[in-house]
């Protein structure tokens, strides 16, 4: 019997997800109208394909959703993506897929053994792909396998080469390259190797200069390379458009918990005070279970939260 690896392996020779010319132009476009945050124009765009292939539409069309509950916070996107991507079906690699996707939403949902499960299963099935992006997706999973084993005497480590294989494919992919530079970026930060870090950010923002997330990225590295000025500047800018767009949300007050640590480490007490306290909003209350774990604890060590 033909395997689901066998079977991606007869075409190596071309992405297994490609699509036919027209659909992967229209495919394209939505990725390009969500990097803009125009998650209306993106889910539009994405009919036509959902019209002659519904199923790689459904992971295009959740991939928006998961990108806009980042940016926005709405919840409401990220169970709507966890439920439409447990009942969708794929084709091949694009159902592999689904189920790594939909791993990623059952973990923010706070299902995080069977998200975690569910990832691996996905990720396993492109372990020996021959297909770039399908190697970039299973480098995500194993970069961060071995990273948890790395103080374990005796056990390989393929970290670099992984990152190698991000590097290319969030230059070079046509649909997926954001969903590869996130990580990368993140796993550059983790290392403290904050100008790599920084470098993929900017390939990221040369590609789509008006996304929001990309944008907060580069702050968080100007601010650990202690480019303090620019880092504010940027969370400024970030605080003012997002409490205008999304009113008070999660990535409203990560702009402004970082701007109390930023003014704080530049020597700005005044300023820190200022954005501190706002953090004493009830609102903020309401999502600070949704806040990042290691800002909210900077701002506790640093006395302010």
């Amino acid at each position: 019997m033909t395997t689901l690896l066998g079977a991606l392996n007869a075409f190596a020779d071309s992405s297994y997800f490609q699509l036919p010319q027209e659909l992967q132009s229209e495919a394209e476009r939505s990725v390009a109208f969500s990097l803009k945050a125009d998650y209306k124009k993106s889910y539009q765009v994405l009919e036509k394909v959902r019209a002659k292939n519904p199923g790689a539409a459904c992971v295009l069309r959740n991939v928006t959703r998961l990108s806009e509950f980042d940016d926005t916070g709405d919840t409401l996107a990220l169970e709507k993506a966890a439920k439409e991507l447990s009942e969708c079906t794929a084709e091949g690699a694009w159902d592999v897929l689904r189920a790594f996707e939909l791993g990623y939403a059952q973990t923010s949902l706070g299902s995080s053994i069977k998200g975690a499960l569910g990832t691996r299963s996905a990720a396993k099935k492109f372990e020996d792909s021959e297909d770039k992006d399908a190697q970039a997706f299973y480098a995500i999973y194993a970069y961060y396998v071995d990273d948890g084993l790395s103080f374990l005497p005796f056990v390989s480590d393929d970290r670099e080469a992984y990152l190698k294989i991000l590097e290319e494919r969030s230059a070079n992919s046509e649909l997926f390259w954001a969903l590869f530079a996130t990580p990368l970026a993140w796993m550059y930060y983790d290392k403290q190797e904050y100008g790599k870090a920084l470098n993929v950010v900017e390939r990221a923002l040369s590609k789509a200069p008006l996304n929001p997330v990309f944008l907060q990225m580069k702050a968080d590295m100007l601010y650990k390379l202690k480019k303090y000025a620019d880092a504010a500047k940027i969370y400024e800018k970030s605080a003012t458009e997002y409490l205008k767009r999304t009113g008070k949300s999660v990535r409203y007050f990560c702009a402004i918990g970082n701007l109390a640590r930023i003014y704080l480490d530049a020597g700005d007490k005044e300023k820190s005070k200022f954005y501190a306290e706002k953090l004493l909003d009830p609102d903020y209350k309401k999502i600070e279970n949704w806040m990042p774990g290691s800002l909210i604890k900077d701002l506790k060590k640093k006395d302010l939260l």
